[in-house]
C-alpha cells in the first residue's frame, strides 16, 4: 500500500518547496509569509477568531510560521504549528529563535490525518494547506475530534468553480496533485464531519486584488530577472484563472458544539 502522507511529503520538499522557492514566494507575500495576503491577511484571519489570550491553537501547515508568531506577540495565543515540509520547518524553526517565541510557539514537523489528541485545541487555523490533502472526510473528521467543544475551524483554500474545468485549469491542478472543491462542497464536507455554524465564503475577488498586488510588488523586487519573469508568467496564469471563474478563494468558519 502506498503510503500517501509519505509521497505529499517528498513532492513538496522535492518541487514545490525547495529552499529557494520558499525563499521567493517569502519576496512576493512578505516576511516569514508564504500565503497569499501575507500577514495583512493573516491579521485579519487571527482575529475573526475573537480568542482570548492564553487559547490554544494549532496552525495546520505554518510554514514559515508567520501566522503562529503574529498569533503568540500580537494576540498572546499558545499556538502549536505543524508542517509536512521538511524544508520549510528548518527555515521556520531559525526564524522561531530569531523572534524569540520558543516558549509560546511550537513548530514541528506532522501530519493533520494522523492527530493524535481529542478535545486539545481551542481553535483550528489553516492557510491553503487542504488543496494538498485527498481525503478530506478523514481530514475534518481528524480536525473535529482535535477540538475542544466550542473550539474554531477557520481556514482559506483554493477552490474550484461550479462549472466543468478547462483544459489548462486541470492540467494545472493536476501537475500540483491538488484536491480542489467547490465553496458549497466544501460547506457539506465540514458539516457532514458534525461541524455546526458552518460559514463558507467565496473571496475570489480579494484573492483577484491581491494578485494583482503580488505582481507589482514582483515587479519592483530584486530578484534575478529570470526568477522575476517566471513569477510574474506564474502569477498572471493564476489571475487570469481566477478571473474566468475557474480558481477560487474560499473561506471557511466552523464551530464544534456540544460537549
Amino acid at each position: 500500500m502506498t503510503d500517501s502522507r509519505q509521497v505529499t511529503q517528498d513532492f513538496l520538499d522535492s518541487a514545490q518547496y525547495l529552499e529557494t522557492s520558499i525563499l521567493q514566494y517569502e519576496s512576493v507575500y512578505g516576511q516569514d509569509f508564504v500565503s497569499p495576503g501575507g500577514r495583512e491577511m493573516a491579521l485579519e484571519m487571527i482575529a475573526r477568531m475573537a480568542l482570548g489570550p492564553g487559547a490554544h491553537v494549532l496552525d495546520v501547515g505554518c510554514g514559515l510560521g508567520g501566522s503562529a508568531f503574529v498569533m503568540a506577540r500580537e494576540f498572546g495565543l499558545k499556538v502549536d504549528g505543524i508542517d509536512l515540509s521538511r524544508n520549510m520547518l528548518a527555515l521556520a524553526n531559525r526564524k522561531l529563535q530569531t523572534n524569540g517565541l520558543a516558549a509560546s510557539v511550537d513548530l514541528r514537523w506532522g501530519d493533520c490525518l494522523e492527530l493524535d489528541c481529542s478535545d486539545c485545541y481551542d481553535a483550528i487555523y489553516s492557510r491553503d494547506v487542504f488543496l494538498h490533502i485527498h481525503d478530506k472526510v478523514r481530514l475534518f473528521t481528524t480536525l473535529w475530534d482535535s477540538l475542544r467543544p466550542g473550539g474554531i475551524l477557520l481556514f482559506t483554500d483554493y477552490c474550484c468553480g461550479s462549472e466543468s474545468w478547462d483544459k489548462d485549469f486541470k492540467a494545472y491542478v493536476e501537475d500540483r496533485s491538488y484536491c480542489l472543491h467547490s465553496v458549497v462542497e466544501y460547506v457539506d464536507l465540514i458539516s457532514a464531519a458534525g461541524f455546526e455554524r458552518v460559514i463558507g465564503e467565496d473571496i475570489s475577488a480579494r484573492f483577484i486584488e491581491i494578485l494583482e498586488a503580488d505582481l507589482v510588488r514582483i515587479g519592483e523586487s530584486a530578484l534575478e530577472q529570470a526568477t522575476r519573469v517566471k513569477l510574474e508568467q506564474s502569477w498572471l496564469q493564476k489571475l487570469d484563472r481566477c478571473k474566468a471563474g475557474h480558481h477560487r478563494w474560499g473561506l471557511f468558519t466552523a464551530v464544534k458544539t456540544g460537549a
